[in-house]
C-alpha cells in the first residue's frame, strides 16, 4: 500500500478517534438542571453552564414597564405551574432592558413560589439553531423533576 495512503487513513481514524473521544468520554460534564436555577448555554460541549449567582435588579426597579410587566410575570407563572403559556417576544434597542426584565421576572417568580422548575437559560442569538435540542432536553428532564 501507498505511504500516502496508509497517512491518509491513519488521519482520518485519529480525527474518528478524536470525535468518539468527545462523544462518549466517561468525563464529559453532564448538565444537572437541579444544580441552578440559570445556566447559559455552551453549545460547542452541549453544557448548560450553571450560573451560581445572576446578576439582576429587584423587579420593582424597573419603572416605566408595568403593563409589559404584569404581562410577562402572569404568562411565565402560568407556564412555570404547567398550564398553558403564551411565547413571549420582547424587542427594543439594546440597553432598553428587556434582560434586566426578564431576569427580573425570574427572580421574583422563585420568591413567590422557591419549589418552581423555572429555569432561565441564557443562549447567544448566534445559537438560536439548539433550541429544539434544549426544549427535547427539558421535556425529557422534566419527568425527572416532578
Amino acid at each position: 500500500m501507498d505511504n500516502n495512503i496508509i497517512s491518509l487513513l491513519n488521519e482520518k481514524l485519529d480525527r474518528i478517534a478524536n470525535i468518539l473521544d468527545e462523544n462518549f468520554s466517561t468525563n464529559k460534564k453532564q448538565n444537572d438542571i437541579t444544580s441552578a436555577d440559570a445556566f447559559v448555554w455552551q453549545p460547542e460541549t452541549s453544557w448548560l453552564q450553571p450560573v451560581p449567582q445572576v446578576n439582576r435588579v429587584e423587579i420593582d426597579l424597573l419603572k416605566g414597564i408595568d403593563r409589559v410587566r404584569d404581562i410577562l410575570i402572569e404568562n411565565t407563572e402560568r407556564f412555570a405551574n404547567g398550564f398553558s403559556a403564551n411565547n413571549s417576544l420582547l424587542w427594543g434597542a439594546r440597553g432598553m432592558g428587556k434582560s434586566s426584565l426578564v431576569k427580573a421576572a425570574h427572580a421574583s417568580i422563585l420568591k413567590k413560589n422557591p419549589e418552581s422548575h423555572l429555569k432561565l437559560i441564557e443562549i447567544h442569538r448566534e445559537d438560536i439553531a439548539d433550541l429544539p435540542f434544549l426544549m427535547a432536553f427539558f421535556l425529557c428532564a422534566k419527568e425527572f423533576l416532578i
